[in-house]
C-alpha cells in the first residue's frame, strides 16, 4: 500500500486592484452633472412612491429614462436609489425635475393607522355574507 500522495497548493491568487473613485460611480463631476448647478429639491421622503406617467422622451436624460421604465409600478425613492446606484440627494434632485416636467407622480405611503379598523371590516363582512 502506498501512502497518500499530497498535492500542491495553488497559489493564492493576489487580489484583484481596488477601483478608483471614478470607477466606483462616485465621481463628483458625474454627479454634479446629472442635478445640475440649482440643485432644488422637493420634500420627497425614502419611502414615497414614485408612478411613472409618461415615456421617456427623446430628450430625457439616461438616468430620468431608467428612472422612466423602472417605475411603471410604483417604487419607493430608495428602491430607485439602490437601483440606480446614485446617492438619495442625488435622485432627490432628479425626481424633483421630473416632477416639475410631469413625467411622474408622487404619492405619499399608505399609512397603516389610516386602514379601516378590521373588527369593522369583519362586520361588513359579515354582513354581506347574510344576504
Amino acid at each position: 500500500m502506498t501512502p497518500p500522495q499530497r498535492r500542491r497548493r495553488d497559489p493564492v491568487p493576489e487580489p484583484p486592484p481596488r477601483p478608483s473613485k471614478e470607477e466606483e460611480g462616485k465621481n463628483p463631476e458625474r454627479l454634479y452633472i446629472i442635478t445640475g448647478p440649482d440643485g432644488e429639491r422637493a420634500p420627497l421622503d425614502l419611502v414615497t412612491l414614485i408612478v411613472a406617467r409618461a415615456e421617456p422622451p427623446s430628450s430625457a436624460t439616461p438616468e430620468q429614462s431608467a428612472v422612466l421604465r423602472m417605475c411603471r409600478a410604483p417604487l419607493s425613492v430608495a428602491e430607485v436609489s439602490a437601483y440606480l446606484s446614485l446617492p438619495f440627494s442625488v435622485v432627490t434632485v432628479l425626481l424633483t425635475e421630473m416632477l416639475a416636467a410631469e413625467l411622474v407622480q408622487a404619492r405619499a405611503p399608505i399609512v397603516r393607522q389610516h386602514l379601516p379598523d378590521r373588527s369593522l371590516l369583519e362586520a361588513v363582512m359579515h354582513g354581506l355574507q347574510r344576504l
